[in-house]
Parts: structure tokens; sequence; C-alpha cells
């Protein structure tokens, strides 16, 4: 879980992909094209916040992704994983 430090170091070290944006005026920032590659980021994106992180995804993908989380699996997960 991302409550373990090793864990949380883990993490940062293989899938980040972290980029400075300088955000504008209207409080916007540019998405470098490999990230938005990456994401499959074209036309709409959701942006979810996930503890103290914030993930963006393709619009479609999400929602797709949305419709398979089932809270009674997740609940069972988390008890596996001791949360």
């Amino acid at each position: 879980p991302l409550s373990d430090k090793n864990a949380r170091n883990f993490v940062r070290f293989f899938l980040a992909g972290a980029t400075e944006c300088e955000i504008d005026k209207q409080g916007r920032f540019l998405i470098p094209s490999n990230l938005r590659t990456a994401a499959s980021l074209e036309k709409e994106a959701v942006i979810i916040g996930v503890g103290t992180r914030l993930e963006i995804w393709n619009k479609s993908i999400w929602k797709s992704k949305d419709e398979e989380i089932s809270a009674d699996e997740i609940a069972e997960n988390m008890t596996m994983l001791g949360i």
C-alpha cells in the first residue's frame, strides 16, 4: 500500500513520468505530447483525485474503467492488503 514508504519509493522510481508545467493566467497547463500519447489523451480528459495525487485519464477509458469497479471487490481487496 502507498502508506508504506518503500511502496511509495517503488512507485516513484518505476512509474514516475513527472514533468514540470507552467500554469497560465487562466489556470491551464499544457500536458507534454509524450504524456498525452501515453495516456491516450485526445479531446476530453478526466482528472481524478487519488489520495495526494491527481490522475489524468482519457474520458472514455476512465468511463470504461469506472464501470468495471465494484465496491464489494474493492472492499475485499482492501482487507487482503490490510487497509
